[in-house]
This record gives structure tokens, C-alpha cells and sequence, in this order.
């Protein structure tokens, strides 16, 4: 629990200081966009109608400019958040001299996949003990900040641009600074709500508290599915809600995280937009959601990539919009000041137009598990695979800009390489078991030819490990999954000499960086990557070093945030939250070692279900061990 001073009483000039932690922030959402209300009740992100819609609330990226809506004790409290069970509604509890107040956020929900669905933000206090007078303001700023919004106020509403908030007493409207700000005092047992919505918002509950009870139920009926059983059950429950709060219903694309320009270090420029769909992020968060139990989850995923994937004369796009007119082309918003003054701000991202090799063995490693757990018929995409492994056998001599989309030059990365071997290798397995038109003969030499050249060119005898490209001896953690993919056994002498290097090359204070010392285009540093410590856990599984594993994984889950959520970087030296929050590849990194754990055994016995998928994806002659395939930025 920490203690705050309420908003009115904090000094006006921002500092760096005044900037919570990124760990500080819960996510609420309604499978269209989601928000980031921080422990002291502000709702310091929001895009609306979208995750890729302009920000209305941006105080995470502008202490002065960028727009809030908070609701606390309007005098000194401490305050504590949790997650309601198995939910995305987010209860944050404070407590002042005067008593106790319960705030639940969340956003209206529903099965629907309509592109409409309500859009409604919902805040519900409920006094719980004494009596307490609270402050509510609500600063919105939209289009990112560049808009200063003439409201307009009602008695308990007010209208500005295409939204609405209600309170339930009249606002006060601050006609200068165009904000807006209410008093209420709660007893013990008064509940009232606070609503924010788009004007053209479709309303499925009038009262919000009905509102509520559909969410809690919605996401709980989901936390459900879940058929893991194992030691690690509430971690897994908790990513796969997260991972699920990140999915755009209406076409089935998976945002990389709901947020833009946190940055990888502080004061640096490492700030990239995530609001988009890469083909990589969303082929292994439906892994995981699959190895996880949601055997209902993959549908969407694959109608999107049938609609929105096609190979072109540079291969296949890499990241995409969520929605047909979403715009992905990079720019700065340099009148915000950034997270903790890092610069730039930025919206769109210029790698949309990378030569990424590896999506290619993550779009068919994903539609092979589909295919081999029994949840997906590959013949419906097979008119869509075939060019991509055609394409393969032209280009597969070619250069990349690899699974990190560095900005410098264009390299032959080793593990984008070996997922090329992979594409092939689930290609043909599946042309061959279900009889579908295709070159196999040329898809098989070609992958034959793929492994020999990186056994020879990718090895490194100086670092006694597969290094990150044929040009560079250097480590890089995507390396780890060499095994996990099944292009090598774990247990071969060179995986574990290239698992011992990483740890003494790479790994600091338990957490392991992405690469160092290597020209990727971009000034500063980076801290860790929270996913090559997972990938890292399920390397040490698959050389049979199961106890050390276990204990890695142990101390990598006390290092999520009190709410249970990953960010994509954690500082070694501090424990520091950083990156983009919550960041989609973190969470499947705790549910795929989860699952590899049960797998082995580790937690108990294993469920039926673990192991028929995993039995699957280990198919012989080295096949995708899916339960741990993962890539990233």
C-alpha cells in the first residue's frame, strides 16, 4: 500500500519524480482498446474508440499536457490495487483518516464481435467504512494532446469532441483551463458511478452496476477455459486474461501491447508504438492460448490472417493495423514530453516495412499446431500458405533485418534462418499428411539445405555458440529457441555450450538481455527483455537442467508487478518495469514455461491435454515444440 497525496494538494510544476512507476498502472479494457489507471486512481492512458484511435487521456507520456481522469480521497490516503478474481475489473482501494472507499474500473463488455461494441469506461465507488469525501477531475485532452476540447456541462454531464462523461452530481467546469471537477462524499454502503463514454456508443446496461456483473461474468467465464491445473495456475490465468484484453474482437488481430512510446530506457529514444498486429506477436499469443486450454481462441486469429495476409514482392508485411484504415506510418508528437522526459513520442512504426525471414516459420509453426492439436483444418489457407513457401525457396539467400527489426544494416540472422527451416518443415508435413498441391520436393531440398548452411555458417567457434548472424560474432538470446523450434536438439553439446555462453555473456543479475555490443541503428540501451529470460527457462528444460529452470522461473514471476503484469523490460539493476505495459510476448512466456513445466512433470501430473499438445508439436524428425516458440521485437 502507498501513500499519496490527493491530486489538488501535489505541486502543479511536473517533475520527473511525479511520474508513477510503470509497474504502478492496472489495465481495464473491453477487447477494443484499453486504459492504464495508476494506483492512485487516474486514468493516465485511454484511446477510444480503438487501441490504434488517437489518445484521449496521455498523462503517462506529458505530466502537464497529456490529459487525465482521476478519482481519489480529496485529502492525504494511502491506497492499495488488486484484481477482482479471475477478472479484468480493477478494484483500488484507499484509505484516509476519515475511512475506507472501494473504486472498481472497467470498461462495458460483450460477446459481440461487432465493430461497435460499447465503448463505455466505468468507474464505481462504494463506501466501505467511515465517511469520505472524494475528488473527482477529469482533464481530457484529445487527439494525443493537440486538441484543448470546449465541454460543455449539464448539471452531471458533459459533452466535448464525439464523448460524454456522466457523474452523479453536477460537474464544475473550469472554462480556462477546460477541465472539469465534482466533490462527493461516500458513507459506508453509498455506491454511485462515473461514465465516459463515446456519444455514439451503443448502451447494452443502463445501469452500470448491471454493467458490472456482465463484465466480472464475461471475464470470468473466460479465466475458465483455462485447463491448466499446475503450481503456477493464478500466473497463467492472469497472462492469458491480459493476452485476451489485448485482442481486437472485431477482426481477431492481436495488438503487441496497448500503448505507445514507454521506453526502454529512461531518457533514451528506444520508444516505439505497439498498437499494432505483428504476425509473430499474435501466431505465438495463440500458442499460448491454446497450450492454456482456450481451444475456442484460434478461429479469430486465422479468419484475420486469411483477410489481411498476403505475400508481395518483399514477402509477407510484418505488422499490420488492427483496423482497414489504420495508419502505420511513423511519425513524432514532440510537443509531449515523454515518459520521464524520453524522447521521441512516437505513433505508427516505420518497421512495417522490414524483410523479417522468421514470420514465416512463425505463421506456419502457428497453423501446423493448430493443425496437429486438432483445432484448425489447414486446407482453408492453403491457397495463402503455398505462396508463402514458394516465396521462401526464391529468397531464402537473402538478408533480413531480423527478429529485432534493427535499424542498421541488413544481416543473414541466424535464427530468422532457422525459421525459414521451420516454415518448410510444417509446410511440407502438411502437403504431404493431407495430400494438397505443392512443390515438396523443392520445399524439402530447400530445408535440407537451409540446416546444413546454418550448422556451418551460424556456429561461432570463438563464442562456442550459434551467434546472431553469419556476419557477427556476437550472442543473441533468439538463438535460445533453436531447440524450442526443434531445429537442434536440447541436449546437443553446441545448444548447451550456446546456453552456457548466454548466461555469462548476457544474463545479468537473473535477467537475460536481448544482444549486446551489436549495431542495430538506434542510439542508447536497452535493459532486459523480459521474454529471452523466459525463452532462456524453457532452453534449460529442454538440456534437461529442469531444477535450475524451475528456480529461474520462480524468481522471474516475484519480479511481475503487484497486479501480476509484465512490461516488455525489466532494468537488472533495479527490478524497474520498462517498455511498452503490459506487453503481450512477456505473457506468453509465463504461460508457455508453465506449461513446459507440467509437461516434464515438474508441478505435478500432468494434464491429459498438456501432453497431447506437446506430443504434437514435438512431431518426429524436429518439429515445432510449440509450447515455448516465441520471437520479438
Amino acid at each position: 500500500m502507498h501513500n499519496f497525496l490527493s491530486d489538488c494538494q501535489q505541486d502543479l510544476e511536473p517533475s520527473i519524480s511525479s511520474f508513477p512507476a510503470i509497474s504502478d498502472y492496472g489495465v481495464i479494457g473491453n477487447c477494443h482498446t484499453a486504459a492504464l489507471v495508476s494506483q492512485r486512481g487516474s486514468i493516465d492512458w485511454l484511446c477510444l474508440p480503438c487501441f490504434d484511435s488517437s489518445s484521449l487521456f496521455a498523462r503517462i507520456l506529458d505530466l502537464e499536457r497529456g490529459g487525465f481522469w482521476s478519482i481519489q480521497p480529496s485529502t492525504t490516503f494511502e491506497s492499495s490495487h488488486q484484481y477482482l478474481d479471475n477478472t479484468n475489473v480493477l478494484q483500488t482501494t484507499f484509505t484516509c483518516n476519515q475511512g475506507t472507499v472501494s473504486l472498481l474500473d472497467f470498461m462495458e463488455i460483450t460477446d459481440s464481435q461487432h465493430p461497435h461494441a460499447p465503448g463505455r469506461v466505468m468507474r464505481v465507488l462504494e463506501g466501505l467504512t467511515g465517511t469520505v469525501e472524494i475528488t473527482c477531475t477529469c482533464v481530457p485532452r484529445p487527439h494525443y494532446a493537440q486538441d484543448i476540447p470546449q465541454i460543455q456541462v449539464s448539471g452531471g454531464q458533459a459533452t466535448f469532441d464525439q464523448f460524454q462523461v456522466n457523474a452523479p452530481i453536477d460537474w464544475q467546469l473550469d472554462s480556462q483551463a477546460q477541465s472539469l471537477t465534482c466533490c462527493i462524499t461516500l458513507q459506508a454502503g453509498d455506491r454511485v458511478a462515473f461514465t465516459l463514454a463515446t456519444q455514439s456508443s451503443p448502451t447494452h446496461h443502463d445501469n452500470p452496476h448491471d454493467a458490472l456483473e456482465t463484465a466480472i461474468a464475461f471475464w470470468q467465464n473466460w479465466a475458465d477455459q483455462c485447463t491448466y491445473q499446475g503450481r503456477y495456475r493464478d500466473s497463467v490465468v492472469r497472462s492469458a486474461l491480459a493476452l485476451k484484453l489485448m485482442t481486437y474482437a472485431p477482426s481477431g488481430a492481436i495488438v503487441a501491447a496497448p500503448t505507445t512510446s514507454l521506453p526502454e530506457e529512461i531518457g533514451g529514444e528506444r520508444n516505439w508504438d505497439y498498437r499494432y498486429t505483428w504476425i509473430r506477436d499474435a501466431s505465438f499469443t495463440l500458442y499460448a492460448l491454446l497450450l492454456a486450454g482456450y481451444s475456442d481462441s484460434n478461429r479469430p486469429f486465422f479468419d484475420w490472417l486469411e483477410r489481411t495476409v498476403r505475400v508481395e514482392k518483399t514477402g509477407i508485411q510484418i505488422l499490420y493495423p488492427i483496423t482497414a484504415d489504420g495508419q502505420t506510418v511513423e511519425q513524432t508528437l514532440d510537443h509531449l514530453q515523454g515518459y520521464r522526459n524520453s524522447r521521441p513520442v512516437r505513433i505508427g512504426n516505420q518497421a512495417v516495412g522490414q524483410v523479417q525471414l522468421d514470420v514465416y516459420g512463425e505463421v506456419l509453426s502457428a497453423v501446423h499446431f493448430a493443425w496437429k492439436t486438432g483445432k484448425y483444418n489447414p486446407v482453408d489457407l492453403w491457397d495463402d500458405i503455398r505462396p508463402m513457401l514458394d516465396w521462401i525457396v526464391e529468397h531464402w539467400q537473402e538478408p533480413g533485418s531480423g527478429v529485432w527489426e534493427v535499424r542498421g544494416a541488413k544481416r543473414h540472422f541466424v535464427y530468422g534462418k532457422a525459421m525459414l527451416w521451420v516454415a518448410l518443415d510444417s509446410g511440407v508435413d502438411i502437403a504431404e499428411t493431407l495430400h494438397l498441391p505443392g512443390d515438396c520436393d523443392s520445399w524439402r531440398q530447400v530445408r535440407d539445405q537451409i540446416r546444413t548452411e546454418v550448422l556451418e555458417k551460424g556456429w561461432s567457434e570463438k563464442l562456442q555458440a550459434f551467434k546472431q548472424s553469419y556476419e557477427d560474432e556476437t550472442l543473441d538470446a533468439a538463438n535460445l529457441l533453436l531447440p524450442i523450434v526443434g531445429f537442434i536438439e536440447g541436449t546437443d553439446p553446441r545448444m548447451v555450450s550456446t546456453i552456457d555462453a548466454t548466461i555469462k555473456q548476457l544474463v545479468s543479475n537473473g535477467l537475460c538481455y536481448r544482444y549486446r555490443s551489436a549495431d542495430d541503428g538506434v542510439k542508447g540501451k536497452e535493459a532486459s527483455f523480459v521474454l529471452c529470460t523466459f525463452w532462456l527457462i524453457n532452453a534449460l528444460i529442454l538440456a534437461d537442467r529442469i531444477d535450475e529452470a524451475a528456480a529461474w522461473f520462480e524468481q522471474m514471476l516475484s519480479r511481475s508487478t503487484s497486479l501480476g503484469l509484465f512490461a516488455e523490460e525489466l532494468d537488472p539493476s533495479s527490478g524497474e518495469h520498462l517498455g511498452n505495459f503490459p506487453q503481450a510476448f512477456s505473457h506468453i512466456g509465463v504461460i508457455n514455461v508453465a506449461v513446459s513445466l507440467a509437461h516434464i512433470g515438474h508441478t505435478g501430473e500432468v494434464q491429459p491435454q498438456h501432453k497431447a499438445a506437446a506430443d504434437a508439436a514435438k512431431r518426429g524428425g524436429g518439429g515445432v515444440a510449440a509450447q515455448s516458440a516465441q520471437s520479438s521485437r
